[in-house]
């Protein structure tokens, strides 16, 4: 194994284990809205693959979740929002109409499946308005 291999390997533990410490954070800040369980906040974790993977697994956690998890990474935002099959089969949400409503605020754009979206943008200043608009859609 080369060296590069082995940092490489040390970092991704390093950021595994941020990414364990943010999720026990979260599922202690999680707040009923409208019968849903909502997380909705800025996290301190610039991983896209570690966002998402935290996502699946608060979603597999907490029934009838909608997770919006925001982060802010070399003067860009990203959002990342994951909403329990119950809610979208119920035609009550749909992740990739959230996310292109309020992706504006950050000033980009995303897509993705009716239960997994995600968006990029060039102003992470707008990610607490983003967040907004997202709850009032709820």
């Amino acid at each position: 194994m080369s060296e590069n291999e082995i940092l490489q390997r040390q970092i991704d533990g390093f950021v595994h284990e941020k990414a364990q410490l943010i999720k026990a954070d979260l599922l202690k800040n999680v707040k009923l809205q409208n019968g849903i369980n909502v997380i909705a906040q800025k996290i301190d974790l610039t991983n896209a693959d570690a966002i998402k993977n935290i996502s699946f697994e608060l979603r597999n956690q907490i029934p009838d979740s909608f997770i919006l998890l925001a982060s802010e990474n070399d003067g860009k935002a990203m959002l990342s929002l994951i909403i329990s099959d119950s809610l979208v089969q119920s035609g009550n949400l749909n992740a990739t109409t959230v996310i292109r409503n309020i992706s504006k605020h950050i000033q980009g754009g995303g897509g993705g499946q009716p239960f997994y979206a995600t968006a990029g943008g060039k102003n992470p200043a707008g990610i607490d308005a983003a967040i907004e608009e997202a709850l009032k859609m709820i």
